[in-house]
This record gives structure tokens, C-alpha cells and sequence, in this order.
């Protein structure tokens, strides 16, 4: 599933290969390293918007009313739409050139680096958090799914990968409809390749 994503290509760019007016969003600088807690541009149905990717959940409780603890970055296909946990909760995509995985043992781990030929784009939630103060901040969460043959050395679970066709689906469809889109990318159609180079502590 993403530990980090990359997006080197200009949201101008990704404006004109999805079809939709950046706005604001045109002025996004190339970025490298996305952590979970930092800001990324999605797609909503109303448009471009900048999101905290990860979502604080709170007031949100499990199936057994118990309060959510855990900021949740990625949520599981198989139960997104059941989980009391995410009722009420938005839809959006997140598109980036790709994302990282990591394998080994700590302190020797190897970062991988998984990209496509074209931008990637990634199934996501959102929700929005009222901080201390009133203040709203809009929240994304990716989906993911089980891995395909190409991820599976690397991580259990994949994100969820939309053909570009299949994004206003995505973002209007009932779960019943969107439901048949959140399995495994076919294989053969990533690139992965040793990451090398990368400062984890900068954008």
C-alpha cells in the first residue's frame, strides 16, 4: 500500500491528461516525497482541493461503538463501504507518477520506487476534521486492495489504481457500482525500480 507518493509532473500537466481545470492547484511544485500528514492535491467531484493525506478520526467508532484511534492513512477495499468507522465519509482521487514501498529488516531496508507510464491514480476517501478553533481541514485517505503479482514481493497490499475513464465513476458511482473497480492493477503495466537519491526528510 503507499508509504509515500511522488508527483514530479505539474498539475497543469495533470490537468490537461485528466480533463479538468486545476485552478489553484496549477502552482503545486514538483514533489518528491509525500508523507502521510501532508497536504495533496485530489480530485473531488467539485473539483481540484488540497487534502491532509490521512484522517483523523474523530467521533468515529468501530463496530463495537468504540472510538477509532489510529489516523487512517489507507482503508481496506474490502470493508470501506461497511465500517461504521467510514460512514458518511466523501470520495476523491489522488493523482501522482507513483508511490514507495519499502522491504528488509529495519535499518536495512530497501526502498522501492513504483511508477507507471502514465500518472497513476489512486482511489481515496475523504472526510473533514473540525480542529480546536473551528477550523476545517479537508482529509484523504487512500484505498487498497490486495497486491498483484508484480507488488507482491514487495507488500501485501496495493493501492487501488483507476483507469482514467473510470474516474467519474469513482467519484459518483453507488458502492455497488464502484465496487467491481477496486481490485488489483493488472500486471505488467508498473515499472518498479530501487529508489536511490531520495532525502526522506524533504518534500
Amino acid at each position: 500500500m503507499p508509504g509515500r507518493l511522488f508527483l514530479e509532473t505539474s498539475m497543469t500537466e495533470i490537468g490537461q491528461w485528466v480533463g479538468r481545470d486545476v485552478g489553484g492547484g496549477s502552482d503545486e511544485p514538483p514533489r518528491r516525497n509525500i508523507a502521510p500528514g501532508q497536504e495533496v492535491v485530489c480530485l473531488t467531484s467539485d473539483g481540484f482541493k488540497r487534502m491532509r493525506w490521512g484522517i483523523i478520526p474523530v467521533g468515529r467508532v468501530n463496530a463495537r461503538g468504540r472510538p477509532v484511534m489510529e489516523t487512517i492513512v489507507n482503508a481496506r477495499s474490502e470493508t470501506v463501504f461497511d465500517k461504521s468507522a467510514f460512514d458518511g465519509v466523501g470520495r476523491a482521487i489522488v493523482i501522482v507518477d507513483g508511490w514507495y514501498e519499502w522491504t528488509g529488516e529495519k535499518r536495512k531496508k530497501t526502498a522501492w520506487r513504483l511508477r507507471g507510464e502514465a500518472p497513476l491514480v489512486f482511489a481515496a476517501i475523504t472526510d473533514v476534521w473540525t480542529a480546536p478553533g473551528g477550523r476545517e481541514v479537508h482529509q484523504v485517505a487512500t484505498v487498497t486492495c490486495e497486491p498483484n503479482a508484480d507488488v507482491k514481493p514487495i507488500h501485501h497490499r496495493m493501492g487501488v489504481l483507476l483507469e482514467k475513464d473510470a474516474i467519474d465513476l469513482w467519484l459518483d458511482g453507488t458502492p455497488k457500482e464502484v465496487a467491481p473497480l477496486m481490485v488489483p492493477w493488472p500486471e505488467g503495466r508498473l515499472i518498479i525500480e530501487e529508489a536511490t537519491n531520495v532525502d526522506w526528510d524533504s518534500p
